[in-house]
């Protein structure tokens, strides 16, 4: 037997309430007066159905209006969930009580939208662990050959600066090697903020010459602009010029032949600077739903935090809206088959949420993509570090 609906069921029983209640007081009002009940049994019964029908129609409005539509907006709501997508607006409810109701159902997406990030990432980086562990001994073993054919040639007097360019190079494959290996990990919990201190200005630097050396800038038209009073940033060193190596290369292969922008800004963290979903400054259009994702959101880097942003913007075609949430994630890209792999933008957001800072990507001047990394000072906070 099919059930009625909440609607049904409170007006139903409503309306008996009200008719009982017209009956009971209209016979007590007839008899206490002394009149006769068979003589005023027409009165009362048009009595009872004028009020009964005024309830009904002033009921169903405000059921509608107070129970109905308002779980009509948390039905649509669990829908988007359960295809993927959190609402991107909450919704006003007229009651204290369904704004409460609406605000603990919206916490519980965002807990279960966070588990089952967790879950895809573990899903993934157990295959990767896999891929990482072949990659790493197929590479190793030539890298090892050409490290000692190296040292042959320095033993038999060949240039100084090829053999250590050469030795320099060995020993920037075995860290992306060593990268990649260390990515296929499950991340070690925290243990408390990060030690390490890094210049973010000359991290930035070396990875612009050594990449203007390898011809990589070739044809384009390159811009290094680094803030002179940014401080120190929490940090490895060899992790962040890597982070730097593969948000540039991205960058050239989006834009053969444009222009490419590299550079610092001391500034105090905004919170709504790292919402990947954010449109330009003045867009007042829609924005899309947050789709699952397998980046950790990072709440303990409050607004006003001080540190250093590094962007590298260039003008290529731009990351198109719906794309901006997942381009972060393990194996996802949008270059063509055989020229990416989807580890790269990966790597770089596991290395910067390890250092305590996050990343995103907006639209840049140039017309292309701009990624943004925001990495806070070394040490704690900074009162000095406004923009």
């Amino acid at each position: 037997m099919p059930r009625r609906s909440l609607r049904t069921e409170l007006l139903v029983s409503l309306g008996f309430v009200t008719s009982a209640a017209v009956i009971v007081v209209g016979v007590t009002t007839v008899v206490l007066n002394g009149g006769d009940v068979r003589e005023t049994l027409w009165p009362l019964i048009a009595l009872w159905l004028g009020s009964t029908a005024v309830f009904v129609l002033f009921g169903a409005y405000v059921v509608h209006r107070s129970v109905v539509r308002p779980l009509t907006v948390l039905a649509a709501e669990a829908d988007d969930l359960a295809a993927g997508a959190a609402p991107s607006a909450a919704p006003t409810y007229e009651t204290a009580e369904l704004d409460l109701l609406s605000a603990r159902y919206r916490a519980m997406a965002e807990d279960l939208l966070d588990a089952q990030s967790h879950i895809v990432r573990v899903e993934k980086l157990a295959g990767i662990g896999q891929l990482a562990a072949g990659v790493a001994h197929e590479v190793r073993n030539p890298l090892g050959a050409i490290a000692t054919y190296t040292e042959v040639l320095q033993r038999r007097g060949a240039d100084p600066a090829v053999t250590g360019e050469i030795r320099r190079s060995i020993d920037r494959i075995e860290r992306i090697v060593q990268g990649l290996v260390d990515y296929g990990r499950p991340p070690a919990a925290a243990s408390g903020a990060v030690t390490e201190v890094t210049d973010l200005n000359a991290t930035a630097r070396t990875v612009a010459d050594f990449l203007e050396a390898q011809g990589m800038f070739r044809g384009h038209e390159v811009a290094v602009q680094l803030d002179p009073s940014a401080p120190p940033v929490a940090g490895n060193r060899h992790a962040l010029e890597q982070v730097v190596v593969n948000l540039v290369a991205n960058a050239c292969q989006a834009a053969p032949g444009g222009r490419i922008r590299i550079g610092t800004l001391r500034m105090a963290f905004e919170a709504r600077t790292h919402d990947s979903r954010a449109s330009d400054a003045g867009n007042a259009g829609p924005r899309p739903a947050r789709r699952w994702s397998t980046r950790p959101r990072r709440p303990e880097l409050p607004a006003g935090s001080p540190g250093v942003l590094l962007f590298v913007a260039d003008s290529g075609p731009g990351v198109p809206e719906a794309h901006r949430e997942r381009i972060f994630d393990p194996f996802f890209t949008t270059k063509e088959p055989g020229q990416g792999t989807g580890l790269g933008l990966a790597i770089v957001a596991r290395t910067v949420h390890e250092s305590g800072g996050v990343v995103w990507v907006d639209r840049a001047r140039e017309g292309g993509a701009v990624f943004k990394v925001f990495l806070p000072l070394a040490g704690g906070s900074d009162a000095s570090a406004d923009r």
